[in-house]
């Protein structure tokens, strides 16, 4: 594929023809609601044909540098070749039969050996599906209904924790009233949490982009659910291959009872997986006298072509140092993009935060707050030099090339930025309405006519 030079004019009408269509055939006009249209600039929301390390190209001919990387399920690049000969070598074996394969005990083989906090694991094809079960397990194992989630974003498309969100239409008071909250870094909340409930498990990341647990924060949580006898489960969708390929439990050295991984253990494949303790995991086995748990069941969790993405993940983290070079891309962004922010006087109105492999970018308006207009502002105009990003989130794929473009693309769309910082409004400056929480009660202010 040729790519766009930048500062070339760029077109999105095909985009939009087609975006249209999709909402006329898929509600809200994409399979994931981050991926919306309305989290985009109107009419500025590219339709995708293909991609090449880091770098993507859409309908109407325009290639942008991406980050995000397929929502940070992609560490190693677009068509990274050996996961894909290995994708094609043994789906042309077939790829879903009556019975277990070979390729499912190596697999299992080689999760184990990845992570030794982890005694068993069971493959699925999504994270919520693995959080889900990890819960159901929990409340087996315990005998208890109240589960205790941090106050981070996402934990599962489930009732149990979507329902606690604002786009929770058609899901009973009941199935929600036992998920309570505790705060992230705060011991004392979740103590309270647990003093106040019987809880039977505690769901967290171990850490976020922008928040690494303070110290003795995780071995407090370990401690608390030991003496309250609740189950403490890891959500690795985003710190499993990005933090290390051994999860952030072995980063931070604490043993979770479960945990839950998905996303870039199959480099954008769909492959996910629970794990943990053998005590609790073979209640959904055969080798227990206890009343079964129905854990996962699903026909495509072993399906060839995923299982074997996983595993060519796992040489290539074997062999190569992807988590190193995502952090080296994501340092050198990090500088040139916040000594563009300071060139220009914009320090205190646009920032990037986060771990260098999970960069975030904080866009506020005059008054200093978080701004969703002035980030749509900032988003059109990087589109419009040719970089496709809702996030600065790297992979080993990003080259000394696409950050050096991004970084120009970001300077040149802070001229714009701080203009309308100058005038005090995106007026005049921002086409179309801003963009909107992806979760939200009602369609408004992105509604479709």
């Amino acid at each position: 594929m040729t790519y766009t030079p930048a500062g070339t004019p760029r077109s999105f009408d095909r985009s939009d023809t087609m975006q249209s269509r999709l909402h006329h055939l898929v509600p809200g006009g994409a399979h994931t609601y981050s991926r919306g249209a309305d989290q985009y600039p109107e009419h500025m929301a590219p339709i995708l044909v293909g991609g090449s390390g880091a770098r993507v190209w859409d309908v109407d001919g325009n290639s942008f540098v991406e980050y995000g990387m397929g929502l940070r399920s992609v560490t190693l690049g677009h068509g990274y070749r050996p996961v894909v000969d290995a994708v094609s070598a043994a789906i042309a074996n077939g790829t879903n039969f009556s019975r277990p394969t070979e390729l499912e005990l190596q697999a299992a083989e080689d999760f184990l050996e990845l992570v030794p906090g982890a005694d068993m694991v069971k493959f699925a094809k999504n994270g919520s599906d693995t959080t889900t079960a990890a819960v159901r397990l929990a409340r087996a194992v315990t005998g208890r209904t109240v589960v205790a989630v941090c106050d981070q974003p996402f934990f599962s498309v489930d009732d149990w924790f979507i329902g606690t969100t604002p786009m929770n239409a058609g899901i009973p008071t009941e199935q929600v009233s036992s998920t309570v909250r505790f705060q992230f870094n705060d011991l004392e909340s979740l103590s309270r949490v647990l003093a106040l409930h019987r809880v039977a498990c505690v769901v967290l990341e171990a850490a976020t982009a922008t928040a690494e647990p303070a110290p003795g924060f995780l071995e407090g949580v370990r401690r608390l659910c030991d003496s309250h006898g609740a189950l403490l489960i890891f959500d690795e969708m985003i710190t499993g291959f990005r933090w290390s390929e051994h999860g952030a439990q072995s980063v931070y050295g604490v043993r979770p009872d479960l945990s839950c991984w998905g996303k870039a253990m199959g480099n954008g494949f769909p492959v996910a997986a629970l794990a943990g303790r053998r005590e609790f995991m073979e209640l959904g086995g055969l080798r227990t006298d206890e009343d079964r748990v129905f854990l996962l069941s699903t026909t495509h969790g072993p399906e060839t072509g995923a299982l074997a993405a996983f595993r060519a993940v796992v040489r290539a983290y074997a062999d190569e140092d992807p988590i190193g070079r995502m952090e080296r891309a994501g340092r050198r962004l990090a500088d040139g993009v916040t000594a563009a922010a300071e060139e220009l006087g914009l320090g205190k109105y646009f920032q990037v935060s986060g771990r260098p492999s999970c960069l975030l970018f904080v866009t506020r308006g005059p008054d200093l707050e978080r701004s969703q207009e002035y980030r749509t502002l900032f988003l059109q105009e990087i589109l419009s030099h040719g970089v496709l990003a809702q996030s600065f989130v790297t992979s080993a794929a990003h080259t000394d090339a696409d950050i050096d473009l991004t970084i120009e693309a970001t300077r040149s769309a802070l001229k714009v930025y701080r203009r309308a910082i100058d005038s005090g409004s995106v007026s005049g400056y921002l086409r179309g309405r801003p963009v909107a929480p992806a979760l939200r009660t009602s369609a408004y202010p992105r509604r479709i006519d």
